[in-house]
C-alpha cells in the first residue's frame, strides 16, 4: 500500500492510497472556506445514550446540481472539489462538516439534561475516482486496499489518548438518505464507546469468561458444522446469514480465527476477507438486478488502549430490500421497543444468496 498526506487550503488533512506510488497532478483542493463545528452531546436519561447535535451540518452540500460532483478530482480550479487529480486509488478526508470533532468548543449548560463537547472526528473516504462505480464493481485488489486503508485509519486515530471507538461504515443508496452519489463511506471516531458496542462488549466479555473461549471461534465453528446459513466460505474468512438476523438479507462478513481488529489480520487473512466482502456485496446487486441499499459497519474492538480477547472482528451488512421493490422500514416495535420483526427466516434467506449466479471475474 502507498500514502501520501496532504494539508487542505482551509486546514483539513486529506490522504490519498493507491496500490502503485501516487502522482497527484494538480493543486490540493478545498471546495470553500474553513466551517466552525460547534457539535455536542446531549444525555437521554431513559436511553442512557448521548444524542449528537450539530447544527453547522445544515449547510452541508445536498444534492449537488449536475455537472459538479464534490468527490470526484478536480477538473477546473475555478469549482474546486474535495480530491486533487491524479495516479491514486482511494482518498481519506476529515470532513468539513463534522458531526464531531477533535476542537469542540464547551457547550453551555442546559438545564435538566447533562451535555458536554462533542469531541471527536469525521473522516470521509472515497473508494474509487470512478463516480459510477460501486464496491460491488470494484476488483478485489481495491477491496483489498479498502481494507488496508480503514486498518490505517483505526490505527490512526486511535494515536489520539481522547479516541475510544473507531467506526468505519458505509451508507448506500437514496433509500438510505444518501445525498453524494460518488462511492464513498465514512469513518467516526469517538471519545466514548457507543452503546451498540458497550451492549456487545458486555455480552462478549461474559461468553468468555462462561467458558474460556472467544465467542467468534464457537459461532463460525456452529456455522460451519449447520451449513444452513453460510453464503461463502474461503479458508481464513465466510459471509453468513446470522441465525438471529434482523434485517431478511442481513449479511456478515468474519474472520475464521478471532481477533478483533483489522490490524491483527495477516495477509491472507485480509485477502480472504476482502474476498468474502466482495463476493458478499455482488451478491446483494444480483439477488434483485438493483443496486441493493444497504447500511455496512466495520465492528472492531474499542481502541482505548485496553485488551479486548472478547471482541468478534465482523463487517455487518444490512440490505435495505426485503424484496424486490419492497423496503424494510423501522415500525412501531422496531422504533419503539427495539425488537425487530423479520418476515422470513435466515435460512430461506441464505439459501437464496446462495444461489445467486455471478460472473466470472
Amino acid at each position: 500500500m502507498y500514502k501520501s498526506e496532504y494539508l487542505k487550503p482551509d486546514g483539513r488533512k486529506l490522504w490519498l492510497y493507491g496500490t502503485a506510488p501516487i502522482n497527484v497532478q494538480s493543486p490540493i483542493p478545498s471546495p470553500g472556506d474553513a466551517v466552525q463545528a460547534t457539535p455536542q452531546l446531549r444525555w437521554h436519561p431513559l436511553r442512557a445514550e448521548w444524542v449528537m447535535y450539530a447544527a453547522h451540518r445544515q449547510g452541508r452540500p445536498f444534492l449537488p446540481p449536475p455537472g459538479y460532483n464534490p468527490l470526484a478530482p478536480t477538473t477546473d480550479p475555478a469549482n474546486p472539489t474535495e480530491l486533487p487529480s491524479g495516479e491514486y486509488d482511494m482518498a481519506v478526508f476529515q470532513n468539513r462538516f463534522p458531526s464531531l470533532s477533535l476542537d469542540a468548543p464547551t457547550p453551555a449548560d442546559v438545564p435538566g439534561v447533562p451535555v458536554r463537547a462533542g469531541v471527536g472526528t469525521c473522516e470521509v473516504v472515497v473508494f474509487t475516482q470512478n463516480p459510477e462505480a460501486t464496491l460491488a464493481s470494484l476488483p478485489p485488489t481495491s477491496l483489498r486496499l479498502l481494507l488496508d486503508v480503514w486498518a490505517d485509519r483505526t490505527q490512526a486515530l486511535s494515536e489520539d489518548e481522547r479516541i475510544q471507538y473507531v467506526l468505519p461504515f458505509e451508507n448506500r443508496g437514496v433509500e438510505v438518505g444518501v445525498t453524494l452519489h460518488h462511492p464513498h463511506g465514512q469513518i467516526y471516531a469517538y471519545n466514548h464507546i457507543p452503546p451498540v458496542q458497550q451492549r456487545a462488549l458486555d455480552s462478549m466479555r461474559g461468553y468468555i469468561q462462561a467458558t474460556g473461549r472467544p465467542w467468534l471461534q464457537d459461532f463460525v465453528a456452529q456455522e460451519r458444522e449447520a451449513g444452513l446459513r453460510i453464503v461463502y466460505d474461503r479458508p481464513h474468512a465466510l459471509s453468513v446469514v446470522p441465525p438471529f438476523a434482523r434485517y431478511t438479507y442481513e449479511t456478515w462478513v468474519l474472520p475464521t480465527r478471532a481477533v478483533g481488529s483489522l490490524s491483527e489480520l495477516n495477509d491472507a487473512e485480509r485477502n480472504d476477507f476482502a474476498a468474502v466482502l466482495h463476493d458478499a456485496l455482488r451478491r446483494l446487486d444480483a439477488l434483485f438486478g438493483v443496486r441493493m441499499p444497504y447500511l455496512m459497519t466495520v465492528q472492531q474492538a474499542p481502541v482505548d488502549g485496553g485488551s479486548y480477547p472478547e471482541w468478534p472482528l465482523r463487517i455487518e451488512l444490512y440490505p435495505y430490500l426485503r424484496a424486490p421493490g419492497r423496503m424494510k422500514y423501522l415500525a412501531g416495535t422496531e422504533q419503539g421497543a427495539g425488537e425487530f420483526a423479520n418476515d422470513a427466516l435466515p435460512e430461506q434467506k441464505a439459501a437464496e444468496l446462495r444461489e445467486v449466479t455471478l460472473e466470472q471475474l
